[in-house]
């Protein structure tokens, strides 16, 4: 799954053009999911200010016709995106530059900041359990409808499935948003959006770690920021659909990026090295402390400090001993300082009522308990599921303790192995959303460079971001066909008038000889060789 790339030049005046046509292809895209989601996002059930507005609340008396627009810009980001990859492709004679790609990112995520969410409605419930922290209450113990109340403004935005529901998040998180209560109050538009200048600082830290960490492993940095920060489904959920996964994704892989600077300047630890680990380690565990499955980077973080120490059992009890420590002084205080206490332990498993066909483990109970009633042997998926999803979770941790012990070996770089572990748990978690795959895809993007891996990633992902309805929920049927035939005749409209600007076959020039720059290489891809 691992090549090492090499730097080449940047782009012709001709090349630049075409980016920057594509450009402006996938603003306009965005511009029109902001426009659409004014009447197909995920508003709020109270406190809609579009609400009886004549031209701009126009869009929610047209559900259908909003939902085609937001669809045609659904697909337009998508081609956009598709279009752009080839200026960061391995085998190309150019690459985009950093900065042009900064530029990007910025112009499309831009109208999707300013637009209401799309895709989930879980900010709202963000919302209502921060508020019940807030109050003094346990969002670990009660849901919104016990704590604040079935006709309070911030439950009836929350789905019907959760206001019964505790917070299955993490004290960091929860504490966090406590204070975006305190200053946003019932007021959901403001809450909203602060929880959006959250997600917008966990993606800066995706934008500035992922580069670094694709520099430690061989991989271009514009190659590894378009597949992991550029990406529609970092755009699409979590962006617009402002979920916590930004800010535990930036979490740890900034946290991944200062520790393995004090790994490798590492002898004995000490002075500056050691900060780096200890402040590096602090921030996984931060990381855990909104989702609790970023924890594992731990594991390969600690991996790595035994190798560096001599990569024998008592440097790995050793590497153990030291960051397990940080996990618990972080936690501990967190906890505390927090006044959430540990409650947070016993909530991991909310999630779980929900059936859901992306989870391999899940899908599998399904299907055996449908065979089992076709067969007539009664309906027991219930039991069957219990079954399936506890071997899946011996299967990731059977794939996970693989990934450790190549790390251990100097047979895989850290960031590797710590993508396959959360790619192995992701595909087999009990419940599996679309911006679950951002847990692995985002680390994987700076490390796997194989060309089978980056189709099948850009295939997925692109596949995946066009699946989800934009209101959070699902409109009728028919509506969906209508609106999706309406989308694809105005994005092969929109495809037409610029194809003659934009490189949809042709290869980008001709070959040039490439530029080696040995300075700027990090010694890691030497250090941690690809198995195969």
């Amino acid at each position: 799954m691992h090549d090492t790339e090499q730097d080449v030049a940047g782009l012709t005046a001709a090349e630049t053009a075409q980016l920057r046509t594509a450009r402006r292809f996938g603003a306009t895209g965005s511009l029109l999911m902001a426009l659409g989601s004014l009447g197909a996002g995920a508003n709020p059930v109270l406190q809609n200010p579009l609400q009886g507005v004549r031209v701009l609340g126009l869009p929610a008396r047209m559900p259908s016709t909003a939902l085609a627009v937001v669809m045609t810009g659904m697909i337009m980001v998508v081609l956009a995106w598709l279009v752009v990859g080839r200026f960061v492709r391995r085998d190309a004679p150019r690459r985009m530059s950093r900065r042009q790609l900064d530029r990007t990112l910025m112009l499309w995520a831009l109208p999707l900041v300013v637009a209401p969410p799309m895709f989930s409605k879980d900010v709202y419930s963000y919302l209502a359990q921060s508020e019940i922290a807030a109050r003094g209450l346990d969002p670990y113990a009660l849901g919104p409808a016990q704590a604040l109340g079935v006709d309070n403004v911030l439950t009836r935005t929350v789905p019907t499935i959760w206001r019964d529901t505790p917070a299955p998040y993490g004290p960091f998180f929860l504490w966090i948003g406590r204070g975006i209560a305190r200053v946003a109050g019932d007021d959901v538009l403001l809450g909203v959006f602060l929880h959006r200048l959250v997600a917008l600082v966990g993606l800066a830290l995706v934008v500035w770690a992922l580069p670094r960490l694709a520099r430690r492993c061989g991989v271009t940095p514009v190659a590894a920021l378009w597949l992991g920060a550029l990406n529609p489904l970092v755009l699409f959920h979590l962006v617009s659909g402002v979920h916590n996964e930004a800010l535990m994704i930036g979490l740890m892989l900034a946290g991944v990026e200062l520790a393995l600077r004090g790994i490798d300047d590492s002898g004995a630890l000490a002075g500056a090295p050691l900060a780096l680990l200890l402040g590096g380690s602090g921030l996984v565990v931060l990381s855990a402390a909104v989702k609790v499955p970023t924890i594992v980077a731990l594991g390969f973080l600690g991996m790595a400090l035994a190798r560096r120490w001599g990569g024998g059992l008592r440097a790995v009890v050793q590497a153990g001993v030291l960051l397990g420590a940080v996990t618990a002084v972080v936690f501990v205080a967190v906890s505390e300082a927090s006044g959430l206490g540990f409650g947070w332990t016993g909530t991991l498993g909310t999630a779980n009522a929900v059936r859901s066909w992306m989870s391999l483990s899940t899908l599998a109970g399904l299907l055996a308990g449908s065979g089992g009633v076709l067969l007539g042997l009664g309906d027991h998926t219930s039991a069957v599921l219990t079954l399936t999803r506890a071997i899946g979770a011996l299967v990731s941790a059977a794939i996970g303790l693989r990934m450790l012990l190549a790390v251990r070996s100097g047979r895989l770089h850290p960031v590797g192995g710590l993508g396959i572990a959360l790619g192995a748990i992701v595909v087999l978690f009990p419940v599996v959303h679309p911006w679950y795959l951002l847990w692995a895809a985002i680390p994987l993007a700076a490390w796997a460079s194989a060309p089978a891996y980056r189709r099948a990633a850009v295939s997925v992902s692109a596949v995946i971001a066009l699946l989800l309805m934009p209101n959070g929920a699902e409109f009728p049927p028919f509506v969906i066909l209508q609106a999706a035939l309406a989308a694809v005749a105005a994005a092969a409209v929109a495809v037409l008038l610029v194809q003659r600007q934009l490189p949809w076959r042709e290869q980008l020039g001709t070959v040039v000889p490439r530029l080696r720059r040995p300075a700027e290489r990090d010694p890691g891809p030497a250090a941690y060789p690809d198995p195969s």
